[in-house]
């Protein structure tokens, strides 16, 4: 067993999290991740209303008694998004484990505080980091460059940003992106993160909610087979390389192009139903990381952190242990 503040802190057995992911972060997952003895997130807005997502606590509970949390993630929208009720729902219904994301969670501290929830909040920079630590934030999941989703704007790949991040920070930090196996774990506890959060690697499990051609194709894919779109608008997205990805990077080329151009083809709605729902890879967007090329088999959840622990701890135990020689005698 690899015990570190992380799994201290939050009181779980393995320093493994699975982060929120919208339209995945459901009760079939997240409790399977509990189970598992890691730290899973249900994603508040994968639910169309508060009630929506008391409900699905309610239906996580019913699938586990161990640890679990809530991803709230905060994002300006054209359709305003009741966050102060989300919160009230997930403070109500007495979870202590939250994840924010997106813009800063300063506003939901006190009620977050006087509840008693610890808050994991996801940055992509040591600055953001900073500003979260004096927010009063339990942890922080820093995101490296590899990730899926919005790596942020400075390209910092995780070898760098993690150990910067820890030096920085007097609170535990948790390495976010670009891990998939055993040796990135160990690797990330090596750079001084007290955990790791995955993504990518847990939608290829057979708990996942999505089509199983979503998960065969992580599988097919390599380190390669992702593109970074919304670049030329400043929030710079890491999806899956299919023709829909492709073609929203050429849009974004063009001179005075705008995110209006791509909307369509980028929506979120569209690759739910499209892909995630239905299976069809080419027509919508679908995030994934570089860890697809780490990714070899769909396997169930349980077996994908006990693989992982074990790879982990027989890494830190003897092949690491054993590069070290024993001082030359003097005699």
């Amino acid at each position: 067993m690899i015990r570190t503040p992380f799994t201290d802190t939050f009181g779980v057995e393995h320093p493994i999290l699975c982060g929120g992911m919208t339209g995945l972060g459901t009760a079939e997952l997240i409790s399977a991740v509990a189970n598992a003895g890691a730290l899973g997130f249900l994603t508040a807005l994968t639910q169309p209303t508060p009630e929506a997502l008391a409900a699905e606590i309610a239906r996580t509970r019913d699938l586990t008694d161990k640890p679990f949390g809530v991803n709230l993630t905060i994002l300006p929208t054209i359709n305003p998004v009741p966050y102060d009720e989300y919160r009230a729902a997930i403070i109500e219904s007495g979870v202590r484990i939250v994840e924010t994301a997106g813009s800063s969670p300063a506003p939901h501290m006190p009620d977050f505080d006087a509840a008693g929830v610890q808050v994991i909040h996801k940055a992509t920079s040591v600055r953001h980091a900073l500003s979260a630590a004096k927010n009063g934030v339990a942890a922080v999941s820093i995101d490296g460059f590899e990730c899926a989703g919005h790596p942020g704007e400075d390209d910092v790949p995780g070898l760098v940003l993690i150990p910067a991040a820890v030096r920085a920070l007097d609170i535990p930090v948790i390495a976010s992106g670009g891990i998939a196996t055993g040796s990135g774990l160990a690797a990330a506890l090596a750079l001084g993160a007290c955990a790791v959060n995955m993504g990518t690697r847990f939608v290829a499990t057979t708990e996942a909610p999505v089509h199983d051609n979503v998960k065969r194709q992580i599988v097919a894919n390599t380190e390669r087979d992702t593109v970074l779109v919304f670049r030329a608008f400043h929030n710079s997205a890491r999806v899956a390389r299919n023709s829909i990805s492709e073609q929203i990077v050429q849009l974004e080329k063009r001179p005075g192009s705008s995110f209006a151009d791509v909307a369509a083809l980028a929506s979120g709605a569209r690759g739910r139903e499209r892909v995630l729902g239905n299976g069809q890879m080419e027509d919508g967007l679908w995030w994934a990381g570089q860890t697809q090329g780490l990714i070899h088999e769909i396997d169930t959840v349980a077996n994908v952190v006990g693989g992982i622990v074990r790879e982990a701890e027989e890494i830190i135990r003897h092949r690491l242990a054993g590069l070290v020689a024993a001082a030359p005698s003097l005699a």
